[in-house]
Formats: structure tokens, C-alpha cells, sequence
């Protein structure tokens, strides 16, 4: 049995496909199945089925993805891999295992995206910014370098843990329904062009407040009828402009 059927491993222009084929072998030894690559600089290729040695049905199946929010498109919960600590980047972080439990405790029919940077950048603030909270996998702090194979490695295998442990979510109620992170961009987009209408906000440089916002939803895990209403308000304010 796949033990998480509703999570996918997202890589983000990954630049050797070595660290494809591993990443999808470290899956498959704990029964995750679904690889979504945005932008992998050489993907199909041969080196990438060499490493995988077995797992070649995770790379057949993976999604090739432009950007990274089409990757994300559907998914209630998403976590950003990073290095950086809180007081860099001031989001919600957890540890492998703290992750791991937070997706076990989910409703089984919950998207869930766990997304990792580029081998030698990680990921950008921009792309961070999509994610509802960081994980971290604590290292040497002299010798942190964590290859993003082998951090693959040790997410999956915490969640395997998790479901071994029978951690169980609680009955999921439809009103309760958390919004996708592609509902969440919608509203922020809808909000900013609203903002831009009002007068409230400079188009000419929107990023801050915008990044302001979007940490704010995400921040919040706000449900799909939240975001419904709140876009009922921005639409009544349009039209009362209009």
C-alpha cells in the first residue's frame, strides 16, 4: 500500500539528472510514487534511469512542469526545503519529522507538495513564498551541504515512519475544506488588482505588499469558503467602482 498516495516530490531545475534517477529510487523504497519536475535542465536521460536502478516506473510517470505553480496546482499544504534559518526568513519551519506528522495528520484526500531547490541555490525567495511552511533537515553546521537526493531520502523515509506510526487525521468535514494553493494565488492576484482599482496600491511596485499578503494567507491555511467570500467582497468592491 502507498503509504502517502496524495503526496508529490517536487524538484525545481534540478541541473543533474543523477539526481533525478536517485531521488526517484529514494522514493520508491518508501512506496511514494509521484515526481513532478519543473524545468530539470536534462530530463528524459539516460543517466537519471541509470541512478534510479529499479525505480524507472517513477521517472515514466513523472510531470514536467514550467513553473513551479503549475506544480502546485491542487495542493492544500505545501513545504519548501530550505537551509535558511527562522531568523533569515521569517516563515513557519519544521523539521523532517515534524513535517512528516503534519502530513500524516491530513485528510486522506488531501494534495500535499514537498518541494526542493536547485543543487546549488536551493530555492528562491519567490518560489519560497508559495510554500505554506519551510522544512529543514538540521545538518553539521560546519559541513551543512545537504546533496537533494539524499534529503529526498530522508523526508520520505520520516514519512514512511509517520505512517507506520498509524498517525490518523480527523474526519474531514466539507465546509472545513482547506483552499489549494493555486485558490490562495487567485485571491491574492484578485486582491492586488482590487488594491491596484482603490487606489491602495502603486502598480509600479506591488512586490512588497503583495509578499506581505501572501504570507499572510498562507500563514492563516485559510479554507476554500474563506477564500469564496473574500472574493465575493473584492468582486462587490469592483463592481461598486465600476
Amino acid at each position: 500500500m502507498t503509504p502517502f498516495p496524495t503526496v508529490r516530490i517536487v524538484m525545481v531545475e534540478t541541473s543533474h539528472p543523477g539526481n533525478i534517477g536517485a531521488a526517484a529510487r529514494a522514493m520508491k523504497n518508501m512506496s511514494l510514487q509521484r515526481l513532478y519536475l519543473v524545468r530539470p535542465q536534462r530530463f528524459p536521460d539516460g543517466e537519471a534511469m541509470a541512478r534510479a536502478s529499479g525505480a524507472a516506473d517513477i521517472l515514466d510517470a513523472a510531470t514536467v512542469c514550467d513553473t513551479l505553480a503549475q506544480a502546485l496546482a491542487g495542493c492544500t499544504m505545501v513545504f519548501g526545503a530550505s537551509a535558511r534559518s527562522q531568523r533569515t526568513m521569517p516563515w513557519p519551519q519544521l523539521d523532517a519529522r515534524g513535517a512528516a506528522l503534519r502530513v500524516a495528520q491530513q485528510p486522506p484526500q488531501s494534495e500535499v507538495a514537498l518541494v526542493f531547490g536547485r543543487e546549488h541555490s536551493g530555492l528562491t525567495n519567490e518560489e519560497l513564498a508559495l510554500c505554506h511552511t519551510l522544512l529543514h533537515i538540521p545538518t553539521n553546521s560546519e559541513f551543512s551541504s545537504l546533496n537533494v537526493a539524499a534529503a529526498i531520502q530522508v523526508v520520505s523515509y520520516e514519512l514512511m515512519m509517520a505512517r507506520r506510526g498509524e498517525w490518523r487525521a480527523p474526519p474531514s468535514n466539507k465546509e472545513d475544506e482547506p483552499a489549494s494553493a493555486d485558490e490562495v494565488e487567485g485571491l491574492i492576484d484578485h486582491l492586488a488588482r482590487t488594491m491596484v482599482t482603490v487606489g491602495f496600491l502603486d502598480p509600479a511596485n506591488p512586490r512588497h505588499l503583495v509578499r506581505r499578503m501572501r504570507r499572510l494567507f498562507n500563514r492563516a491555511r485559510v479554507e476554500k469558503t474563506e477564500v469564496n467570500i473574500l472574493r465575493g467582497v473584492l468582486s462587490a468592491v469592483e463592481r461598486f467602482r465600476g
